[in-house]
């Protein structure tokens, strides 16, 4: 028997009555698009101007080189953040902001 609470027939492939009931952030947990930018993680770019090895976090448009002290900017790759109308709350306002301003500025 379905209830009427998230209710899905799969033998039919028929959403009966589908309400979302899961918390933002059990969806923040299974969403693809936001793994990588919830967790971001170090990469290795050249400096342009000194070529220094530097370290960059996934989630950062520019860092500061350690070795000439210059401020080094990458291109932002293509995120869910451009297209999907939960982005703002699922990485959270700050980030989502910031990562937007990045984008934007490209």
């Amino acid at each position: 028997m379905l209830t009427n609470t998230g209710d899905y027939d799969l033998n039919h492939g028929i959403g009966i009555r589908f309400v979302y009931n899961k918390s933002m952030s059990n969806f923040k947990e299974s969403c693809p698009g936001s793994r990588e930018i919830r967790n971001p993680y170090p990469e290795e770019i050249t400096c342009v101007f000194c070529g220094s090895a530097v370290e960059i976090w996934s989630d950062e448009p520019e860092t500061v080189c350690p070795g000439c002290k210059r401020t080094v900017s990458r291109d932002m790759k293509p995120t869910c953040l451009q297209w999907c109308p939960a982005a703002k709350e699922c990485v959270g306002t700050e980030k989502y902001e910031r990562l937007m301003k990045a984008i934007k500025e490209e």
